[in-house]
C-alpha cells in the first residue's frame, strides 16, 4: 500500500506518494491551498489506495487536513517526537523539537546509514542538526534563515533597503545594495564553513528552500537533498 506524505513549511508545503519508502511523486502547494490540492491530486476511494498519510508541520495548523483523511479512512500519523520512531532522540526538551528536524534526521540516518552527518536545514531559519552513526538525533542549533536577515535589516532601520540575494562577486560591497547582500550571504557562509572545519568527518546535508543557492558557492563535498524531509516521513509507520 502507499504512503501519503505531508511536508508543511511556513509558507509552502510538498505533498508526495510513495511506496516501500520510495517516493515516486512531489507536488508543491502554498500553505492555504493545501487541501483543495490534496483533493485535485488524490482519488477519492483513498483506502484502496493509501494506508496512511505521514505529516510533518512546522507550526500546526493541520487539522482540516487531518479531518480530510480521516473522514476517508485513512490513518494520519503527525510526526513528533511522542511517537515511535526509527531513530533514537537525545534532547532535553524533546516536545519542543520540530517535527521538520525530526524529519531531516530520520532522512540523514536512511540515507546514510552509519555515518556521522551534520543536517543544515536552509529555510526561513537555518537549523543545523547533528545525527550519530548509530542513528541519535544530538540536537544541533538554530540561526535565522537568508530572507530572515534581510528583512530584519530592512525593518529594523531607517534606510537600509530590502534587497534580494545575488551572487556574491567581491568580499567587500562597493555600494550599500552589495555591503547588505554580502554581508548575509557571506554570514551564513562562513557560519557554515565553520561547521565543516569543525566537524570534517561528517557528512554535510543540505536540504530546505536555499540549500542549492549555498551549496553552489561553498567548495566542500555536500550531499543536497531537496526532499529531505520526505524521505524522513517515508520511513515513519513502516516495518518493511
Amino acid at each position: 500500500m502507499k504512503s501519503i506524505l505531508i511536508d508543511m513549511g511556513n509558507t509552502f508545503c510538498k505533498v508526495a506518494l510513495s511506496e516501500k519508502r520510495e517516493i515516486s511523486v512531489v507536488h508543491r502547494f502554498k500553505r492555504d491551498e493545501l487541501l483543495n490540492g490534496i483533493i485535485g491530486i488524490l482519488p477519492d476511494d483513498l483506502p484502496s489506495h493509501f494506508e496512511k498519510c505521514v505529516i510533518s508541520s512546522v507550526s500546526g495548523g493541520y487539522d482540516e487536513i487531518e479531518e480530510y483523511f480521516e473522514q476517508k479512512g485513512v490513518k494520519v500519523i503527525a510526526l513528533s517526537s511522542k511517537i515511535p520512531l526509527p531513530i533514537k532522540i537525545d534532547y532535553s526538551t524533546p516536545e519542543t523539537l520540530g517535527a521538520d528536524r525530526i524529519a531531516a534526521a530520520i532522512g540523514a540516518h536512511s540515507l546514510f546509514p552509519g555515518e556521522e552527518c551534520i543536517v543544515f536545514d536552509l529555510g526561513s531559519a537555518i537549523t543545523i542538526d547533528f545525527v550519530e552513526s548509530d542513528g541519535t538525533f544530538k540536537g544541533g542549533n538554530i540561526s535565522p534563515g537568508m530572507a530572515m536577515r534581510f528583512k530584519a535589516m530592512h525593518q529594523f532601520t531607517n534606510k537600509l533597503p530590502l534587497v534580494s540575494p545575488t551572487e556574491v562577486k567581491q568580499l567587500n560591497g562597493q555600494s550599500t545594495l552589495e555591503a547588505i547582500n554580502n554581508g548575509v550571504v557571506l554570514g551564513i557562509v562562513f557560519e557554515i564553513e565553520r561547521y565543516i572545519e569543525r566537524f570534517p568527518s561528517r557528512k554535510i546535508i543540505f536540504t530546505g528552500g536555499d540549500s542549492i543557492f549555498f551549496a553552489k558557492i561553498l567548495k566542500s563535498t555536500i550531499f543536497a537533498v531537496c526532499n529531505l524531509v520526505l524521505i524522513g516521513l517515508s520511513n515513519i509507520g513502516s516495518d518493511e
